[in-house]
C-alpha cells in the first residue's frame, strides 16, 4: 500500500502542474488579445547636428506585441555628456536610424534610464509584466515613453529599496567607477587612490564605493568660490582628503595626506580632466601604478613626461564603459549589476544629483510643444554637467 502511494503523489502533481500551465497560457492569450499598444512620445533626430537644431519630438503607434518581443514603459532617463555626443555624431557608437510609425529614418536619443515592462511574448522566459529593466547595451534610444525591444536588449534589475532615481542612473556613472576601482589595481583595504574631477558622477561613485572597500580617497577638484561647500559635501559621502587643482600645482605645498602615504604612495590614480594638471596629480602615485584616463574635461591633451615612464614606470590606460560592454559577457555586467544594488541597498551609493523633469506624458500635447518642453530641459542639462544632473520622469 505505502509503495503505492509515492506513484500516486507524483501523478496528482504532474496533473496539477499540467492544469496550472493551462491555465497561465489561456490567461496569458486572452490578456494578449485585449492588450492595445501604447502610443509613443519620443524625442528623435534624423541627422547629426546641434541637438538644439536637430532634436525634435515625435508621436507614433507602437507595433503590436510578437511572441518574443516585450513592450516597455519608461520611468525616467538622465541627459549625460555622452548622449549629446552621439546626437553630434562625434560618439564612437553611431545611433540605429529606422522607420518608426509614419517617421522614416530617425533614431531615438538617449543610452541610459530604466524602464517597466508592460508586455511579454508568449514565447519570451525569465521576464514578466511588472520588471524593472535597464538597458543591455549602448545606442538603444532611451528618450521616449514607450519602446518595443528583445530580452537580450534589457536586463533585469532587482529595483525593490533603490528607487527610480538610483535605477535611472545606475549603468554608466557607478559601473564606471566600480571597473576602474576593481579591473586596474589590485588594491587592498587601506590603499589610496587619486582621482580629479573628483565632483562629476563617475568621481562621486568612486568616493563611495572606495569607502565601502575601505579604501582611501584623494580628490581634486577645480578651485572655485563655494570651494569649501563643495569639499565639506564629498567629505560628507566619504572622501578622505580633498583638494583644489591650484594647490596640487603650487610648488612647495604640504599635503595633509603625506604622513597617510609615507612608505606605500599611492596605488591609482583616475583621470577625467585631462591637460597638464594631471602630471602634478601622477607624480604621486606610487612605482608602476596605473593612470586611468576616461575623460577630457578640459578638452587639452594629455602629455606624459618621459622621466615617469622610465624612471616611475607608470601605466597609462584608457577606459570606456561601452567598450568594457561589448568585450565582456552579459553574466559579468549582471554580477557588476547586483554588486552596485546592493551598495544602495545598504544606504552605501547615494541617489546622483538630479533635477527632475516631467516629460511627455500630458497626451494633450503636440509634438511641436512636447519639443519645446524638452529643449528647455535639455537647456538646463548643458548649463548643470558640472552640478546636477537632468533627469526625465515620465510617471
Amino acid at each position: 500500500y505505502f509503495h503505492m502511494l509515492d506513484p500516486l503523489k507524483m501523478f496528482v502533481q504532474k496533473l496539477i502542474i499540467k492544469r496550472f500551465s493551462l491555465l497561465q497560457n489561456t490567461l496569458k492569450k486572452r490578456w494578449l488579445t485585449s492588450y492595445i499598444p501604447p502610443k509613443v512620445k519620443a524625442i528623435t533626430f534624423n541627422k547629426h547636428g546641434p541637438p538644439t537644431e536637430v532634436l525634435r519630438a515625435v508621436t507614433y503607434q507602437l507595433p503590436p506585441l510578437t511572441p518574443t518581443s516585450l513592450h516597455l514603459k519608461f520611468l525616467a532617463s538622465p541627459i549625460n555628456p555622452s548622449d549629446i555626443n552621439q546626437i553630434e555624431g562625434v560618439y564612437p557608437i553611431k545611433p540605429n536610424f529606422k522607420t518608426l510609425g509614419e517617421h522614416e529614418k530617425i533614431a531615438v536619443a538617449g543610452n541610459e534610464g530604466v524602464a517597466q515592462i508592460i508586455g511579454v511574448g508568449d514565447k519570451v522566459e525569465d521576464l514578466k509584466v511588472g520588471d524593472w529593466v535597464v538597458m543591455g547595451k549602448s545606442a538603444f534610444g532611451t528618450w521616449r515613453t514607450h519602446a518595443e525591444a528583445t530580452p537580450d536588449d534589457v536586463i533585469r534589475i532587482p529595483h525593490e529599496g533603490i528607487g527610480i532615481v538610483k535605477a535611472a542612473t545606475l549603468t554608466v556613472n557607478p559601473c564606471s567607477a566600480y571597473r576602474m576601482l576593481k579591473d586596474f589595481a589590485a588594491l587592498k583595504e587601506g590603499d589610496f587612490v587619486i582621482q580629479n574631477g573628483a565632483n562629476s558622477g563617475v568621481g562621486q561613485a568612486v568616493i563611495q564605493i572606495a569607502k565601502a572597500w575601505n579604501i582611501n580617497t584623494i580628490n581634486i577638484i577645480r578651485d572655485r568660490p563655494n570651494f569649501q561647500e563643495l569639499k565639506d559635501y564629498l567629505k560628507s559621502i566619504g572622501a578622505t582628503y580633498v583638494i583644489s587643482d591650484k594647490d596640487l600645482q603650487a610648488k612647495n605645498h604640504e599635503f595633509e595626506w603625506n604622513k597617510d602615504i609615507v612608505g606605500k604612495g599611492i596605488a591609482l590614480g583616475l583621470n577625467c580632466v585631462s591637460g597638464k594638471g594631471v602630471i602634478s596629480m601622477a607624480k604621486f602615485l606610487r612605482h608602476s601604478s596605473p593612470l586611468v584616463t576616461y575623460g577630457a574635461m578640459s578638452r587639452q591633451p594629455l602629455t606624459i613626461p618621459a622621466s615617469l615612464l622610465i624612471f616611475t614606470n607608470l601605466k597609462f590606460f584608457g577606459f570606456w564603459m561601452a567598450r568594457w560592454g561589448n568585450e565582456n559577457p552579459r553574466s559579468k555586467r549582471i554580477e557588476m549589476l547586483n554588486d552596485i544594488i546592493e551598495l544602495i541597498k545598504q544606504d552605501k551609493l547615494r541617489d546622483a544629483v538630479c533635477e527632475e523633469n516631467i516629460w511627455g506624458i500630458n497626451g494633450k500635447d503636440d509634438d511641436d510643444v512636447l519639443t519645446r518642453n524638452f529643449l528647455e530641459i535639455f537647456k538646463k542639462a548643458v548649463e548643470e554637467f558640472r552640478g546636477k544632473k537632468q533627469l526625465i520622469k515620465m510617471i
